[in-house]
């Protein structure tokens, strides 16, 4: 709360909304209308470590097991079997992606408000809701954050 009586005190303010889908229902604590000043879309990247959860690793080393059965005979088969295990284990443990770049479409709005106060919102880029330099808008205020969305 301290925090947002802080943000409320800067101007132009800056605020991000928060992510929601458009057919969900949900109680809003205020609207503000004004119009869009300014518009930048913008992307963001995140980089997400995958967890290794072992069912690749099992996988080959059965099939890397199967593998090595099918060389040699007695004790030989044996061997065989336990590296084709260890082989086909150990390469679907480091065929595995360690890392997933996920890339966020946002779009940053500049809104001056209908008593003169200047908004900064960022929000995901929503293709059916496209901004331009003088559209009317609302500040839709939730719980959570806020949304703009066009005033029709």
């Amino acid at each position: 709360m301290r925090t947002l009586l802080m943000l409320l005190l800067l101007l132009p303010l800056t605020l991000t909304a928060a992510p929601y889908n458009r057919n969900e229902a949900r109680t809003v604590n205020k609207i503000v209308f004004g119009q869009v000043d300014t518009v930048r879309y913008i992307t963001q990247q995140e980089v997400i470590n995958s967890r290794h959860n072992g069912w690749e690793t099992l996988l080959g080393g059965v099939v890397g097991g199967l593998i090595g059965n099918q060389f040699g005979g007695g004790t030989g088969r044996e061997v065989a079997t336990a590296v084709g295990v260890v082989a086909g284990a150990s390469i679907a443990h480091n065929r595995q992606p360690g890392q997933t770049v996920v890339e966020y479409r946002l779009v940053e709005i500049l809104i001056k408000t209908d008593d003169g106060k200047l908004i900064d919102v960022i929000q995901d880029v929503d293709q059916s809701m496209i901004f331009g330099r003088g559209d009317n808008v609302r500040i839709l205020y939730f719980n959570e954050g806020v949304r703009v969305d066009k005033v029709f």
